[in-house]
């Protein structure tokens, strides 16, 4: 496509076509590079050893080292290498059934991803808050911005499971709360996505929480509903209507957006569709603070015995397991298609 003399009879689309040629061959560089350091190191220690000229040997072991290290980085960039990955992202966290335990227990994912974007350097802007009725938060949707935002949070979907002593609870019983974390990718100017306004329907009410007089006595906070899909978004961290408005329509075309991606997802990954991983009926972690102290993943059994961290934004381990999951199981989908190809044309 870069070589097509009419290319740049368009150029925001040439632009755009150099940039991804640009990213390939620096990806496939990295590659070659990375595959002729291992055949020469392993060479060099071959020759080193035959000579028993240890120094050698042990100087390329080292570089071999080195390149280990740099491959398991470029593993995990890769990783994030999706369609939207490099993405802001939107984080909805809703409480579950269970009153003021699983409110406070949709505070405390509040706060964890809060955490985690913060030692990210990530700039995180609340949107939208629904107060409990005695403590933590009904529902909150946060705005996440920085590189591969979106990337790094989209395996945290799904129903997460808190067992704990309730400090609600006056006999100190213990109890077991969920509540539901969707993420969805910020879309940016180049994505269309079509809305027909027909079918949404808008509401304005006046915001909650803090904000003074001018939040208690206008309609400020915007909810648009999406009445074919059933998707709901709602808006209040601007005291103007207008702007929550306009922010309303952004968080709609973006979770259009991510409904889109997941059904893409579905059909490549076939058995591995994701429309599990992110259902309410769907638990994806459990965090035990009580009779013992756990975080276990279950998607891919990747535990922390220090909940403590893990709430304080430390979940850097659970995100990367999930995501190299994702991967292998996207792969696993792609080599059973072509095989089934390949059986259809040997049967031919």
């Amino acid at each position: 496509m870069a070589e097509d003399p009419a290319l740049w009879n368009d150029p925001a689309q040439a632009q755009k076509i150099m940039r991804e040629r640009q990213r390939l061959d620096d990806a496939l560089s990295t590659y070659r590079r990375l595959e002729q350091e291992l055949a020469d190191n392993i060479e060099l220690i071959t020759l080193a050893e035959s000579e028993g000229d240890e120094d050698v040997a042990q100087e390329a072991e080292a570089a071999l080292r080195a390149l280990l290290a740099e491959a398991r980085r470029l593993e995990l960039e890769a990783l994030l290498s999706g369609e939207a990955d490099a993405n802001d992202c939107y984080l909805e966290v809703h409480a579950g059934a269970g009153g003021t335990e699983s409110q406070d227990w949709a505070q405390m994912l509040v706060r964890m991803y809060t955490r985690w974007a913060e030692r990210k350097g990530f700039k995180v802007d609340l949107i939208q808050s629904s107060a409990g009725e005695e403590a933590g938060l009904k529902s909150a949707t946060l705005l996440i911005k920085g590189e591969n935002a979106y990337g790094w949070l989209k395996t945290e979907s799904g129903v997460h499971r808190l067992v704990r002593i309730s400090p609600f609870d006056s006999n100190a019983r213990r109890h077991t709360s969920f509540a539901s974390v969707w993420v969805y990718p910020v879309v940016d100017d180049e994505i269309e996505i079509e809305i027909n306004e027909a079918d949404c329907r808008i509401d304005t009410y006046r915001a909650s929480g803090a904000g003074g007089q001018h939040v208690n006595t206008t309609d400020s906070a915007v909810r648009i509903t999406h009445l074919p899909t059933g998707i709901v978004v709602q808006c209040q961290s601007e005291r103007s209507q207008h702007k929550n408005r306009a922010t309303a329509w952004a968080m709609l075309r973006a979770r259009l957006y991510e409904a889109e991606l997941q059904k893409r997802e579905e059909e490549a990954q076939a058995e591995a569709a994701s429309k599990t991983e992110i259902g309410w009926g769907h638990q994806i972690r459990s965090y035990v603070l009580q009779p013992y102290q756990m975080v276990k993943d279950l998607r891919t059994g990747v535990e922390s015995p220090d909940p403590t961290a893990v709430l304080d934004g430390d979940i850097d381990r659970f995100l990367e397991a999930a995501l190299a999951a994702r991967v292998e199981a996207g792969g696993k989908g792609q080599a059973a298609d072509e095989a089934g190809a390949d059986a259809d044309r040997a049967k031919a």
